[in-house]
This record gives structure tokens, C-alpha cells and sequence, in this order.
């Protein structure tokens, strides 16, 4: 039976390239894991398959125990002494500061595959800051857990959102 392998897996496996001898910060919450749940923050601390020098925590934090819609702080953490920038709070995009001395980013968060959800803008905001500072930009690849074949939940009444709020995508794309 073939097995899915995460872009962490894969990174932790064969390195990457472009990434090679670069100090990157890691934008990551508890669903960075490998397949046996290890912190996908702790085996990129401990791997040479790239230097970690920053961690940057969205809503919840790098390590999920942040309450929800509460500010995180930046703070030091524990287990590897990196410091953690927050990019829930104050502050929602890297600023100058926080990128200092980093060559590149990298984002390891599972898509929660939902309508309300701040990691895709804290994705967009660390893009956006990326460019702006000339740094490399990386997302490991994750599945989503979500089929899109069993819908729950409320639905959005179509005649109480206006055509200027609603996303288009191209065609068959949603």
C-alpha cells in the first residue's frame, strides 16, 4: 500500500537544495508532525537538513497551547531555546526585526480545511513579508484530512452574501 509523506518527511529525508546552509525561521503549530507525531519542530531543530534559527507562532502558538483568539507573545522556547515570534497579535506579518539574520522561511501547517481560519493569512502575511525582504519562501506539503465530499455544518445562505464579499475562482475551481 503506498504511504503519503508529508513535505516535512520528505525535507527531514533528502534535504532541499535551495534550502541547503540557509538560516531559515519556521512558521509551525502542533499540527507540524511527523507520521509518528513527532514535533516537526524538534526534528528540524535536531536535523542538519537545514540550519533553524527563528520560530514564528500563529494563533494557538508554535506549540498549540495557546488559547484560541488570544494574543500569543513572543517568547523562547523551551525545548529547542529558539526564540518564537508571534504573528498573532500585535503583530500579524514578520517585521524587519524578526527576519533579521534569516535567509529563508518556511511554513509546516496543516490546512484546518474550514471557512474560518487564520493560518491561511498568517501564510499570506509571511509571503508578503518574504518577498518584501528578498527571502526564500517554502510550504511543506501537507493532505488535507478533508475529502470535500461530505459537507457538515451551517451553509452560507447565498442571498445574504453580497457578489463583492464572495471569492471566484476560475472555473472548476470551486
Amino acid at each position: 500500500m503506498p504511504s503519503v509523506r508529508t513535505g516535512l518527511e520528505r525535507l527531514l529525508a533528502q534535504g532541499h537544495p535551495r534550502l541547503a546552509g540557509l538560516a531559515c525561521g519556521l512558521i509551525a503549530n502542533h499540527t507540524s508532525v511527523d507520521a509518528s507525531l513527532r514535533s516537526g519542530i524538534d526534528l528540524l531543530h535536531a536535523s542538519d537538513a537545514i540550519e533553524l534559527t527563528a520560530l514564528f507562532g500563529p494563533e494557538h502558538g508554535v506549540r498549540g497551547d495557546a488559547q484560541a483568539g488570544k494574543p500569543v507573545t513572543d517568547a523562547v522556547d523551551a525545548r529547542t531555546g529558539l526564540p518564537v515570534y508571534s504573528l498573532y497579535g500585535e503583530t500579524e506579518k514578520p517585521a524587519p526585526e524578526m527576519l533579521s539574520g534569516l535567509d529563508a522561511l518556511i511554513f509546516d501547517i496543516q490546512d484546518l480545511g474550514v471557512r474560518y481560519g487564520t493560518y491561511l493569512s498568517t501564510m499570506v502575511n509571511a509571503m508578503e513579508a518574504a518577498a518584501e525582504y528578498g527571502l526564500q519562501f517554502a510550504v511543506l506539503d501537507r493532505p488535507n484530512p478533508i475529502n470535500g465530499v461530505a459537507i457538515e455544518g451551517p451553509l452560507v445562505d447565498e442571498d445574504t452574501v453580497r457578489s463583492s464579499e464572495r471569492t471566484r475562482f476560475p472555473s472548476g475551481m470551486g
